[in-house]
C-alpha cells in the first residue's frame, strides 16, 4: 500500500489542498464539479502502482478555499490552478499526464493549450462542451432551469433535472469530503457549460489529447461533446469501464484501462514527433 501525503498550495485566490501518492510519472487527476479528492481515491491507490499519483480539491470545493466569498468559476483559473501544481510537483523538464472527467476534461483541455510543455498526454473524460452541439441552446436552457431551480425550489428538484444529461438516470452517489452541491449549482454550472477551448489552440495540440468515455455512457447527452470532437480531430473515443464516473465504480479496471491508453498514446505521439522532426 503507497503511503498517502498531502500538502496545500497557495495559489491567486485560493488555497489548493493536495495529495500524493506512489512514484513515478506524475499523472494529474482533475475531477469534475463538486468532487473533490476523495472521489479518487480507489483508483489512485491503483495507479500508484506504476505513476505518481497526485489529486486534488479544486478551488472552492471542499479543502481548497477560496481567499474571499464564493464568486463565478472560470475554466481558465482552473487550468492556472492544475499548472501550478504541476510546477510544484514535477522537476522542472518532467511532463505530466493529465486525467480530466467531466467540467475537469475542460480544464485538462484548456492546461494542455496554456501550457504545452508541461504536458505530456491529456485524456479528457467527456467534457461537457455542450455549446458544440448542434441542438446546444436547448441543453444549455435546460442546464440554466436546473440552477434557477435549485434557488427557486431546493436541491432534490434541481438535481432530478440534471439527470437529463445522464440518460434520465440519477447522478451516482459519489465519495467526498464535504457536499459541494451548492457552489456547483450556484457557480459552477453555468460558466463551465459554455465554455469552449479555442479551436485553432485545441488543433495545436490536438496530438496530446486523448477523448474518452464510459462504455455505459456512451448514448448519453453527456457524452456527445468527447465524439464531437474525436470525430472533428479524426480521433477515436476511448471507452473506459462504466459510465460517467466508472473511476469510482470500477478503480481497478479503470486505473488498468487508463494506464493502458496513456502507454499506447504515449509511444503514438512520440512516433509522429520523430516522424515530423519534433514540435509541440
Amino acid at each position: 500500500m503507497n503511503p498517502v501525503n498531502s500538502g496545500t498550495l497557495a495559489v491567486p485566490g485560493a488555497t489548493l489542498y493536495f495529495e500524493t501518492r506512489g512514484e513515478g510519472p506524475l499523472l494529474l487527476l482533475i475531477g469534475g464539479g463538486n468532487s473533490d479528492a476523495a472521489v479518487f481515491k480507489r483508483v489512485a491507490a491503483v495507479l500508484a502502482r506504476s505513476h505518481r499519483v497526485v489529486t486534488y480539491d479544486p478551488r472552492g470545493n471542499s479543502r481548497s478555499v477560496l481567499d474571499g466569498p464564493p464568486v463565478d468559476q472560470k475554466v481558465e483559473e482552473h487550468a492556472d490552478d492544475a499548472y501550478r501544481l504541476i510546477d510544484h510537483l514535477a522537476g522542472p523538464d518532467e511532463p505530466a499526464h493529465v486525467f480530466g472527467s467531466c467540467s475537469g476534461g475542460l480544464v485538462a483541455l484548456e492546461l494542455t493549450i496554456r501550457r504545452p510543455e508541461r504536458i505530456r498526454l491529456a485524456v479528457a473524460h467527456e467534457p461537457p462542451v455542450l455549446s458544440i452541439l448542434p441542438d446546444a441552446e436547448r441543453h444549455l436552457a435546460l442546464l440554466d432551469d436546473v440552477c434557477e431551480t435549485y434557488l427557486r425550489e431546493g436541491m432534490a428538484p434541481a438535481l432530478t433535472k440534471l439527470r437529463a444529461l445522464h440518460g434520465g438516470r440519477p447522478a451516482p452517489a459519489l465519495p467526498d469530503v464535504h457536499d459541494n452541491t451548492d457552489f456547483f449549482l450556484t457557480r459552477f454550472v453555468r460558466p463551465f457549460t459554455r465554455f469552449v477551448p479555442d479551436p485553432a489552440a485545441l488543433e495545436e495540440v490536438a496530438g496530446k489529447v486523448v477523448w474518452a468515455g464510459g462504455h455505459a455512457s456512451r448514448e448519453d447527452l453527456v457524452h456527445r461533446p468527447a465524439r464531437v470532437l474525436a470525430d472533428r480531430f479524426g480521433r477515436d473515443v476511448e471507452l473506459f469501464p462504466g459510465g460517467h464516473v466508472g473511476y469510482a465504480r470500477y478503480p481497478a479496471d479503470f486505473a488498468e484501462r487508463l494506464v493502458e491508453v496513456l502507454t499506447l498514446a504515449a509511444g503514438a505521439a512520440d512516433a509522429t514527433r520523430e516522424t515530423t522532426g519534433g514540435g509541440r
